[in-house]
């Protein structure tokens, strides 16, 4: 984007600028990175109640047809096809070279196929969704809705006062609400590793329903500098950062997201792009070469994105492609990739941070352990 192209702006842009946040330039939105309380303070607050995000830059769409499912799935090596009513999974989408344009969320509906995509990649995806399968399902992007994060232990409290009925959801499943004559959408999901709920709601009442939610005693305005420390804590990727066109799902160690069903072998094995080379890796015929690993650092030193590592020999191995001093754990943190015989858990290596050489461990992921609610 060009210095010279306006941000946009939230349905929730007026609440932020009352709250007193700090804007800045995210995905082509204006955004709030945080709060007068401070990114640590907010990440606690996260961890310990209820935190409310804004990620209605995110894009939401609709895929309608009885086709639908058939058709998303032959764009993705997951389960679209056997996806029960109102769950939810996680995609990707793929290059033909088996490589990663974007992650999402999917819910089946019954009337259709709900897809949330991110916000930096949205316009990408979302045409090449409607050039792919265009001709077999209806595509329809959804820019009348806003997207609310509450997340967090109590966040179910405090959502099920203004919305009875949303306790009854358990990880990875949705359902229709409605408040104060509002349509909702809700998911028992989020980015954050904590139990929480995502709500989709009509731009127009978006802003009440963030301060009715906001009202509530558990509950703090959260900005995208402790969504980024928590998504980290709980070892999840970040596209672009973690994540991209350069990388394999094997290679992003996201092998879990990928269902039986479409590996060698199953039902409905291949059939998506790039499936050659992914299947490959997934059976171990042709390996992946360098995997992403979560790393632990030994000194109290920050290792922060692009940091080369090393083996402790001062080989090149990998480098660094998120990282910071973890809030909730209070050491450095960071996910990487290495060259997969560096990836074992315990496997010492180490970063080179302004020349100095700062001791790292192989660690299992997530940092933080996910307390999700699976009933």
């Amino acid at each position: 984007m060009s210095d010279a192209t306006p941000l946009l702006t939230t349905p929730l842009n007026a609440l932020h600028l009352e709250l007193g946040a700090r804007m800045v330039p995210f995905a082509g939105y204006s955004m709030p990175v945080q709060y007068p309380a401070g990114l640590m303070a907010e990440h606690a607050h996260t961890r310990n109640a209820a935190g409310l995000f804004d990620v209605s830059h995110m894009g939401q769409l609709r895929l309608v047809g009885a086709d639908a499912a058939a058709a998303f799935e032959t764009l993705m090596p997951v389960d679209v096809i056997g996806l029960g009513l109102h769950k939810q999974r996680y995609g990707l989408l793929l290059t033909d070279a088996g490589t990663i344009i974007d992650d999402l969320m999917f819910v089946n509906r019954g009337c259709d196929i709900f897809v949330i995509v991110n916000g930096a990649c949205k316009a990408g995806d979302i045409a090449h969704i409607q050039a792919q399968i265009g001709q077999r399902c209806q595509v329809t992007p959804m820019p009348e809705r806003a997207l609310l994060a509450l997340q967090g232990p109590q966040a179910v409290a405090a959502l099920q006062r203004l919305v009875p009925g949303v306790e009854t959801l358990v990880f990875m499943t949705g359902g229709a609400y409605t408040w104060n004559g509002a349509d909702l959408y809700i998911t028992r999901s989020g980015y954050t590793g904590e139990d929480g709920f995502e709500i989709s709601v009509h731009n127009d009442q978006a802003e009440a329903l963030a301060r009715a939610l906001l009202a509530q005693p558990e509950v703090q305005p959260i900005g995208l500098g402790a969504r980024n420390s928590l998504r980290l804590e709980a070892g999840l990727c970040l596209y672009g950062n973690d994540i991209d066109t350069t990388t394999t799902p094997v290679e992003a160690s996201l092998n879990w997201a990928m269902q039986k069903v479409r590996r060698s072998g199953g039902a409905r094995a291949g059939g998506f792009p790039g499936a050659d080379r992914v299947l490959a890796q997934l059976n171990g015929s042709q390996p992946a070469t360098r995997l992403r690993v979560g790393l632990l650092a030994k000194d109290r030193i920050p290792v922060r994105e692009h940091v080369e590592l090393q083996n402790r020999d001062g080989q090149r191995i990998g480098e660094v492609t998120s990282g910071l001093l973890g809030p909730t754990i209070n050491q450095p943190i960071a996910l990487g990739y290495v060259e997969s015989g560096y990836a074992a858990l315990g496997t010492q290596v180490q970063a080179l941070v302004r020349g100095k050489a700062v001791p790292m461990e192989v660690v299992a992921l997530p940092f933080v352990p996910n307390r999700y609610h699976r009933g």
